[in-house]
């Protein structure tokens, strides 16, 4: 039987001969033979793992998914079930965003120095399966959250993640289209969004990979801002006074500059070499005068 070590040396270079894409967790084709055989054998992730004899049921299972990968295109994620994000498991499933958000590692740092202060509402736009805001629950223990998105899917999905975390006292899920004028109980002193945000020319473009994932959670009209924007516009409304407002708009950060030339937009130099990425203070919008407000 093979070792861990030898196999994910073999699917590497499987996955290398059929020129993946990859971005959904891993970058290149080493790092994607790794979280497969480690989510299919369960072994940690730590170098004497690499040793280790797998079975004949467990080496099987991680060729069978090998293929999979490499015949459907799909992302890895949707093929075992689960990823880890953060150092958190996560549930997915096809039909919901696979989590790779770059506001992760900045939520993990406790949006420092921008949000000093007692964290105790958070607010999740565009939640997809939950996973930014349930890290926002596990970094501000005392916070209550909330999960909010329009489609059915993710919901479900966001729910079941919340219960798999064991957060269900502090963190609710809605189903509520945020674009459409939302009408929320309370002012957040959080407010997270990873919003769809692929202009229509980079949809046309995207590998297959991506295309597995749903448009919806995509696809955000010509500019790419048919959805960051409304939520923007009504972060007044939504942010407590000393409240922050963590988004992002990926490749569309140009477009998003272009039509609001004047708002106070932080861009946070960004870990593993994420994009896209933007800070709005409650403060500074509070004074924003600009006639693009």
């Amino acid at each position: 039987m093979p070792t861990i070590g030898s196999l994910i040396e073999s699917i590497s270079q499987r996955f290398e001969q059929a020129a993946l894409s990859y971005g959904h967790g891993t970058d290149n084709a080493w790092d994607e033979a790794v979280a497969l055989v480690l989510g299919i054998s369960g072994a940690a992730d730590e170098q004497a793992s690499l040793a280790l004899t797998l079975t004949s049921a467990q080496a099987e299972a991680c060729e069978q998914a090998a293929g999979l990968r490499i015949d459907s295109r799909q992302p890895l994620a949707y093929i075992l079930g689960r990823c880890t994000y953060m150092g958190y498991e996560f549930l997915v499933r096809p039909g919901v965003l696979v989590p790779r958000s770059p506001i992760g590692y900045l939520l993990w740092d406790g949006l420092q120095p921008w949000l000093p202060h007692k964290v105790e509402r958070v607010l999740d736009l565009c939640c997809g399966g939950g996973c930014l805001g349930i890290l926002a629950a596990h970094r501000f223990p005392g916070a209550h959250v909330t999960l909010v998105d329009v489609d059915e899917a993710a919901v479900a999905l966001a729910a079941d993640n919340v219960r798999a975390h064991d957060l269900a006292q502090r963190v609710q899920v809605v189903q509520e289209d945020v674009t459409a004028d939302l009408e929320l109980p309370h002012r957040y002193d959080l407010i997270l969004a990873n919003p769809p945000y692929v202009d229509a020319a980079d949809v046309r473009s995207l590998p297959a990979e991506y295309q597995a994932e749903p448009a919806l959670a995509l696809a955000a009209g010509e500019d790419g801002l048919s959805i960051i924007g409304p939520l923007i516009e009504a972060l007044p409304r939504w942010l407590s006074d000393a409240g922050l407002f963590v988004g992002e708009v990926g490749a569309s950060a140009p477009a998003l500059h272009s039509k609001y030339p004047n708002w106070p937009f932080v861009w946070p130099e960004l870990p593993q070499g994420g994009e896209g990425v933007f800070l709005l203070e409650a403060a500074d919008l509070s004074s924003h005068t600009a006639p693009d407000f």
